[in-house]
């Protein structure tokens, strides 16, 4: 009983992290070792074609800062919200016997809010690609 008293008290000790510590000093180690051991013994010639941008075999066509429009940007965040909406429905899918209706009327609100704020973006023109 004395034995068990011992092993449970220190469960959360430090020295039960200290596999994890020297294995993430290890990793730093090697990725520091390799990082050096490849600007010593890689080749070193720069010439003009290799200090030219490269963008996949395409010839460079004007300024990579020109402004982009909105809508990019747009489509990106909506896409991004509504599929963090689907990553919400996991743990109702899992429980949903447990929930019972209670859970149920609440992913019925849940969803019900997205659509409503799909029809606003609708009527706002957001997904409108003709300007």
């Amino acid at each position: 009983m004395h034995l068990f008293f011992l092993q449970t008290n220190n469960v959360n000790s430090a020295a039960n992290y200290l596999p994890i510590a020297i294995q993430v000093i290890f990793a730093i180690g090697l990725i520091a070792f390799i990082m050096v051991l490849s600007n010593y013994l890689g080749p070193k010639r720069k010439t003009s074609d290799k200090l030219q941008n490269f963008e996949s075999g395409i010839d460079i066509k004007g300024n990579a800062r020109r402004p982009i429009a909105i809508k990019y940007f747009l489509v990106a965040i909506l896409f991004v919200l509504f599929d963090v909406e689907v990553i919400f429905f996991y743990p109702y899918a899992v429980n949903f016997r447990e929930l019972g209706w209670q859970g149920f009327v609440a992913v019925l609100m849940f969803v019900a809010l997205f659509i409503i704020g799909f029809i606003y973006i609708i009527k706002k023109g957001a997904l409108n690609w003709e300007d």
